[in-house]
């Protein structure tokens, strides 16, 4: 019998990569019923990339109360794996910029807090090793939300608290640590994240990445000031290198608190959550691998997880093609590997109707098939 392993990324605003893998394999198996299809849930550090882990059977699922970006009570979840105890959470879940409707997004309110939230109650939990993914935040405080629910303390020159992120990040004169809980001092903190910026700069969180969380052009000003003063009173001096150094930018900033003051150390998202799923295993006997997600363009190939998925096959001699609901065509992907690429969206179907949930499953069934139609050869 023939196999396919699907793993696909969400399908961002329309499919959740769980969903995206079920339309395919329905796909598959309409024109081909005697091929096995396996289906992988997968993520690259950002939303999913907990369900990704319990789906896989090496996790559960908690559930916890915490808040939004706009600190609103939400219910959200992480996974804890089953055979170390190791907590993983995607700070999408609570800080995600897709829990926001457009009209709210704002990064100099936008909190970490409730990451922050979650964070404590895996430690609470008796959780030690935390994998924090990183993409499709709203915020960029610098985690200082995260920091202040962990139990991190800021203060002006006057000795007044401050509890606004964006006022602690342009007034801070000192910190305290007090009161942090004392399990953080035992934990190990790995961050999923596939950001190479640093912390502020040109290249830094509020240039490149405040503009799509609601920033316009005097706020990204505004933030990158205020994220050098926050590093240079952190590191105590004005060259502040650890700022500088890559990934420190990413998730408004996130990276660069988990690295200074939980020692955090940044990995590549999408290795991590094939890892955690024991994917080499999984594609072991494959024919054919399928991954892809909701936009195929140069980031895929820069660290996105289709690009973590084919360097697996590839490893293996495995064939891997790609799709996605819209695929660049300036970009050759065959020449850097993939067997094929598919767009999955119809060429005369408005994005409007193509981003919709149940049209968005019919178009990845329809290519799935067209697929098979060649496979099946």
């Amino acid at each position: 019998m023939r196999r396919i392993v699907v793993a696909l990324d969400s399908f961002k605003g329309s499919l959740t990569s769980l969903e995206a893998g079920t339309a395919f394999a329905e796909g598959i198996g309409a024109v081909c019923p005697d091929v096995e299809v396996r289906v992988v849930a997968i993520a690259d550090g950002g939303e999913g990339m907990a369900e990704a882990v319990a789906m896989s059977g090496r996790g559960v699922l908690c559930e916890v109360a915490t808040c939004d970006a706009r600190r609103r009570p939400i219910m959200a979840s992480y996974a804890i794996m089953d055979e170390d105890n190791t907590a993983v959470i995607a700070m999408a879940a609570a800080s995600g910029l897709t829990l926001l409707d457009t009209a709210e997004r704002n990064p100099l309110v936008a909190s970490t807090y409730g990451t922050g939230i979650m964070l404590r109650d895996a430690l609470m939990r008796g959780c030690r090793k935390i994998v924090v993914g990183l993409g499709g935040s709203a915020t960029n405080d610098c985690g200082v939300g995260m920091l202040m629910a962990l139990g991190y303390r800021f203060y002006d020159a006057d000795g007044e608290e401050l509890t606004v992120p964006i006022d602690i990040l342009e007034r801070v004169s000192h910190l305290s640590d007090d009161e942090v809980i004392a399990q953080l001092a035992e934990a190990t903190i790995v961050v999923a994240s596939d950001v190479d910026s640093p912390l502020y700069g040109e290249r830094g969180a509020a240039h490149v990445f405040a503009p799509q969380k609601g920033a316009d052009s005097a706020m990204v000003e505004r933030l990158d000031a205020a994220l050098r003063r926050f590093a240079t009173v952190v590191e105590g001096e004005a060259q502040t290198p650890l700022a500088h150094a890559a990934g420190m930018g990413a998730a408004g900033g996130m990276g660069y608190a988990l690295a200074r003051f939980m020692n955090g150390v940044i990995v590549k998202g999408v290795d991590v959550v094939l890892d955690m799923v024991d994917f080499d295993a999984l594609i072991a006997d494959a024919d054919l691998v399928v991954t892809g997600e909701g936009c195929i363009d140069n980031q895929t190939l820069m660290g996105k997880a289709p690009s973590g998925v084919l360097r697996r096959a590839q490893r293996l001699g495995i064939p891997c093609i790609v799709v996605g609901g819209r695929v660049d065509e300036s970009v050759r992907f065959e020449r850097r590997g993939f067997a094929a690429v598919y767009a999955v969206t119809p060429v005369d179907m408005p994005l409007e109707e193509a981003m919709q949930t149940p049209r968005a499953y019919e178009n990845v069934r329809r290519c799935a098939a067209k697929i098979a139609q060649t496979f099946g050869k």
